[in-house]
């Protein structure tokens, strides 16, 4: 099963925040953690040790206004989707919350197919992007700089071309990949490649970042393909 995203959620008013929570809770795909202060939201999105996907910030909160947090908050969370969800709704509020470094701006009321769809769109976004940094198990994968870091320990393992393409087409799907799909994905449709290629391809990916490569549960192999288990910890 696929590890539920992690959603900050900061609104003032208690009895709207409860429900995006639950609704959230209700969703195969996301979680959500609830605050109601910029000083909360601040904490929460830049711990160490805590894992955020998104933000869905109120623009205003009780002790700041969300406009000057976003543009706080983008100095070190650059690549991070902030959609502002506020009663605000004027020309003058969007465009402000918008120069403001937030990804998407929805007034208030809002229907929670359009919130989750329009989230899905920005993940999309993020994930798809160059310079996406992805969960990936007990590490993080930064596939610009072909780099995994272990989040407990630091350690850094170098990846190459083809091993972050491997893993950015299977962090991005929920299913088993078959092998012929990821052969025309990784490289390419009339490449001369065949499938002992990528089982090698496959071998030496698990040498890196398997502890024991032999009884792999990051990278599993399962019928007909594989797939990643990125919700695996580091002890598992």
């Amino acid at each position: 099963m696929t590890e539920k995203r992690p959603i900050l959620i900061a609104e003032d008013d208690a009895d709207l925040l409860a429900m995006l929570i639950d609704a959230f809770a209700q969703t195969d795909e996301f979680t959500a953690i609830g605050v109601s202060t910029c000083a909360a939201v601040a904490q929460a999105a830049t711990a160490p040790d805590r894992r955020i996907d998104a933000i869905i910030l109120d623009r205003k909160l009780p002790d700041g206004d969300g406009c000057d947090l976003c543009l706080r908050l983008r100095r070190s969370l650059v690549y991070l989707p902030i959609i502002m969800l506020t009663g605000a709704g004027e020309l003058d509020d969007v465009v402000s919350g918008l120069d403001a470094g937030a990804n998407d701006y929805i007034t208030k009321p809002v229907r929670l197919p359009v919130l989750l769809a329009r989230l899905r769109a920005q993940l999309r976004l993020a994930d798809n992007s160059e310079t996406a940094v992805l969960p990936l198990g007990p590490y993080t994968f930064k596939p610009a700089d072909k780099l995994l870091v272990d989040s407990t320990t630091n350690r850094r393992i170098r990846l190459t071309r083809k091993e972050v393409a491997l893993l950015k087409y299977l962090c991005r799907t929920n299913n088993v990949t078959d092998r012929e799909t990821l052969l025309h994905e990784v490289w390419g449709y009339g490449a001369d490649v065949d499938t002992h290629t990528l089982e090698t391809h496959i071998y030496r990916l698990r040498q890196k970042i398997e502890p024991e490569p032999g009884r792999a549960r990051l990278l599993i192999t399962e019928s007909g393909g594989y797939r990643l288990d990125i919700g695996v910890s580091a002890a598992a």
